[in-house]
């Protein structure tokens, strides 16, 4: 069979200059920012507001985001393994907010002929905000046989994708002193949502209590855990605890060694490598924290990729 696997993402910005496009193309999602007149009124003058302030968070990380060059390697590992099952397999990314964007990997498809489009998100759990949204965009965009395309609603059980995670995190344990191992508390951090999507059956925060039940399990409940969440934006209520929250309670209660483990996130970007790694690192350091360790994204996961290629696999045999 002659298909195709798409591998939706965010995208981030791929220089200092990219970073107003990109927030404009952000504030001018309906699914997460719904203005009822002058939308993109709005989101030239947000994106134009924060784009100085973003930018320097982008300065401190390399001056561009890092999400685009790996979902490119997820990409390249992903089309490897499926071609040993099948060589009529291609596997394409297209990203939410910058290049590729949806628009540019559906016009390139549209004249392949596929007889069947697996949309396999990059992320796990699902959220209207991040996976509804590409899922939407995709719709609008793809003027081919939308019949031939299969979706991919979430993951966040699959054993690879599981098994990947706990492998993280027992690299990331060797950074601790030995003796202090056990000590470990394992603060898994998720972006979060407003508390209104989860009121209307977002179903993102319940999948993924899921998955940290899961990676406990898997690791017999040998450390303390907490679930928390980062990256609010705005004056409404999102969910909580607080990440910063969170590791501000620990260090009260005299718990010195954090493991933070960014539990939504694919791959590094902005979020891990600055809001966690930087921002939040200060925090822990003002409240005494003496060992603070964030855990590396996903990324090249040989484990993680098995993961992607057992679900895409399944959706094309269906």
């Amino acid at each position: 069979m002659k298909a195709a696997v798409v591998l939706l993402n965010l995208g981030g910005p791929d220089s200092l200059e990219a970073v107003e496009p990109f927030l404009y193309n952000l504030f001018c999602d309906r699914d997460i920012f719904k203005i009822p007149i002058g939308q993109k009124l709005f989101a030239r003058i947000i994106s134009k507001r924060r784009a100085p302030i973003v930018k320097e968070e982008y300065e401190l990380i390399g001056g561009k985001s890092p999400i685009n060059e790996w979902t490119e390697i997820q990409r390249k590992m992903l089309e490897k393994e499926l071609k040993k099952n099948d060589t009529e397999i291609d596997v394409f990314s297209a990203m939410r907010y910058w290049h590729p964007l949806s628009k540019e990997t559906a016009e390139k498809m549209e004249r392949k002929n596929y007889e069947k489009i697996i949309l396999l998100p990059l992320y796990p759990h699902f959220s209207v905000s991040t996976t509804g949204s590409s899922f939407n965009e995709w719709k609008r965009v793809y003027k081919g046989d939308k019949s031939k395309i299969v979706y991919v609603n979430n993951y966040f059980d699959e054993d690879d994708y599981i098994k990947s995670l706990n492998e993280r995190i027992e690299e990331s344990l060797v950074e601790f002193p030995e003796e202090k191992r056990n000590d470990v508390q394992l603060i898994f951090s998720a972006h979060g949502t407003p508390v209104s999507m989860v009121k209307k059956g977002d179903p993102y925060s319940i999948q993924i209590q899921k998955t940290v039940n899961k990676v406990m399990e898997l690791r017999n409940f040998t450390n303390g855990h907490h679930l928390c969440f980062q990256s609010k934006v705005g004056p409404v209520k999102w969910l909580e605890p607080s990440t910063e929250n969170m590791i501000k309670q620990l260090a009260g209660r005299g718990l010195k060694n954090l493991l933070i483990i960014p539990i939504s996130f694919i791959s590094d970007h902005v979020e891990t490598l600055f809001e966690l790694d930087i921002e939040y690192r200060k925090a822990a350091d003002k409240c005494g924290i003496e060992n603070y360790v964030v855990m590396k994204g996903l990324n090249d996961s040989r484990t993680f990729i098995s993961a992607l290629k057992n679900i895409a696999l399944t959706y094309l045999k269906q």
